[in-house]
């Protein structure tokens, strides 16, 4: 009796230890098992669905998500122009695991902890992104920035084409790291005393601009003047005596007197 009710107790034991070591895959993740600590590389590491025994000393199971992650920089970054001129971001991006790269991310970044989360953010997903991947974002940024001055970037269209190049250079770096950049915004900030120098600064910019245009405006007009007169020059260059008599007798009728110095043409020979 006493026999039976310990193996009854042993395989108790047995079955509540293989519960305990029991864990699924829940849907929409992707379920990537460490085994013998991972000791031999990425050969320890293999992609698993349902339920997963973790049992066995060195065993854990990393649960990825597959689904869209949303991230955001806690406070903004400082940053500076090519003209040293200082200015803040703060990116917000948002991507998701490609899921054939699974093992690749969790073998990259399996020595970081998890963080603690308050929103229900997978720990695994928030620590990558606190310690991989805005460190590395910052850093992107930092370099970008440095490329353009200060009046390119708040100029009509500058903003706009810095972030576009900063996407395409994020963007890349996820696919190096096994993810997807679903969106990015650097959100770039000035201050009222940049915001009021570039003003300024445009300001003086269009006025020379209105001037320049009234000087070239003044220019053609000189041009055509000299033109004019230069015209007028040869027109009167060309009127020879002959002309100018032609010209009288169409205008003379033959029976008007003449008075003053008649012309010679008209001079009669005795």
């Amino acid at each position: 009796m006493k026999k039976t009710l310990t193996n009854t107790m042993l395989a108790a034991c047995a079955a509540m230890i293989a519960l305990a070591g029991c864990q699924r895959v829940a849907p929409n993740y992707a379920g990537v098992l460490m085994e013998n600590y991972g000791r031999d590389g990425k050969n320890d590491f293999t992609i698993v669905t349902g339920k997963v025994s973790t049992a066995a000393p060195g065993t854990e199971l990393f649960q990825v998500p597959l689904f869209d992650q949303r991230g955001e920089f806690s406070e903004p970054v400082t940053l500076k122009a090519a003209d040293n001129t200082e200015f803040t971001a703060r990116p917000t991006y948002s991507y998701k695991v490609m899921k054939n790269r699974a093992i690749d991310v969790v073998f990259d970044n399996k020595h970081i902890e998890k963080a603690d989360t308050e929103n229900g953010k997978d720990g695994f997903m928030q620590s990558l992104e606190d310690n991989i991947l805005e460190p590395r974002i910052y850093d992107l940024v930092k370099e970008e920035s440095r490329k353009y001055k200060t009046d390119t970037l708040m100029a009509d269209g500058g903003s706009l084409a810095f972030e576009k190049r900063l996407e395409e250079t994020v963007r890349q770096e996820f696919q190096r790291r096994g993810l997807e950049l679903e969106s990015f915004s650097a959100q770039l900030e000035f201050s009222d005393k940049v915001r009021e120098k570039i003003d300024s600064r445009n300001e003086v910019n269009t006025n020379i601009s209105v001037l320049d245009q009234q000087i070239e405006e003044q220019k053609k007009r000189n041009e055509l003047e000299r033109l004019k007169t230069e015209q007028a020059l040869i027109q009167s260059q060309g009127l020879t005596k002959e002309i100018l008599y032609k010209q009288f007798i169409d205008k003379w009728d033959g029976r008007t007197p003449l008075y003053g110095i008649a012309p010679e043409f008209l001079k009669m020979t005795k």
